[in-house]
């Protein structure tokens, strides 16, 4: 009896499945240098498009005095107010992304088809084609998660104009970007998470203390605090005094956001005239 013949799909996965390592690396080679190369002969113009994206965030800090009027103007203000090799600032950190870029997509791409692969011939095209979007959406998104920080490094360093030869720039290089931002920032992160912490730490008792309010006009009733932790942890177990903290820590973060959002809007208001807090001290007198 004769076999039956192999679908596209079948043979397409025979033909991988029989690629040697070797082809595998050189073809992987190829590809990462085709790429370097684009990536490198077009990142003058990319960067002309972050200072023109940007100009206006680059503007209100004070890093950029004159607007860009086109991207002609662009490019003549970088190469004569930076110099030529201005315009591929920024791009070390486009071509390092290219290599670990492919690497986890192709990782990413068998993993996430183990969840959403379909056969064309066995399940239809409409559920094959489902699964090949879904795979392929969760494969980048994971890989644009990975490497956010080159593309964030690259926009610094793309963005960190002068006006004139003799300024400084913020940043001297890619590591530079790095350093900068961490020392900057820790502080500002280091703050959040030891208070996330603490407030993770302390939930066990807002559960308690919450619990004992439910227990009002019941005929069970708690001793105390402890009591109440006792029992919660014998009859429910011990995660359940974290159930929720979750919630409690976006509840958190959505506070930090009002109080941000509260300063810029006072900044914004002092800046056209307003001063609230004087007004209010003045009516209550």
């Amino acid at each position: 009896m004769a076999a039956a013949p192999a679908t596209p799909d079948k043979r397409r996965e025979e033909d991988r499945l029989m690629r040697s390592p070797a082809s595998v690396a050189a073809d992987f080679a190829m590809g990462g240098a085709a790429a370097v190369v684009a990536k490198t002969g077009a990142a003058s113009v990319e960067r002309v498009k972050l200072l023109l994206q940007n100009q206006g965030k680059m503007l209100r800090r004070g890093t950029l005095t004159r607007p860009y009027r086109g991207i002609a103007h662009a490019f003549a203000r970088v190469l004569r107010e930076e110099g030529a090799a201005a315009l591929w600032r920024g791009n070390q950190a486009n071509v390092i992304r290219y290599f670990p870029t492919q690497a986890f997509n192709f990782a990413f791409k068998c993993y996430f088809k183990s969840f959403f692969g379909y056969d064309r011939e066995k399940d239809g095209k409409w559920k094959w084609l489902a699964g090949n979007v879904a795979s392929g959406s969760c494969c980048r998104t994971t890989t644009s998660l990975l490497l956010y920080h080159l593309d964030y490094a690259r926009t610094r360093l793309a963005t960190d104009a002068i006006e004139t030869r003799g300024n400084k720039r913020q940043f001297r290089g890619l590591l530079d970007v790095y350093k900068r931002t961490l020392m900057t920032d820790y502080t500002e992160v280091s703050g959040w998470a030891i208070t996330t912490f603490s407030g993770a730490c302390a939930y066990s008792f807002d559960t308690a203390r919450r619990r004992m309010m439910l227990t009002s006009g019941q005929p069970f009733k708690y001793r105390n605090g402890f009591h109440a932790v006792k029992q919660i942890v014998s009859s429910e177990g011990f995660l359940t005094l974290f159930r929720g903290v979750g919630a409690n820590i976006l509840s958190g973060m959505a506070g930090a956001g009002v109080l941000s959002g509260y300063d810029q809007l006072q900044r914004l208001a002092s800046r056209r005239g307003h001063n609230f807090e004087r007004k209010i001290k003045g009516a209550l007198k």
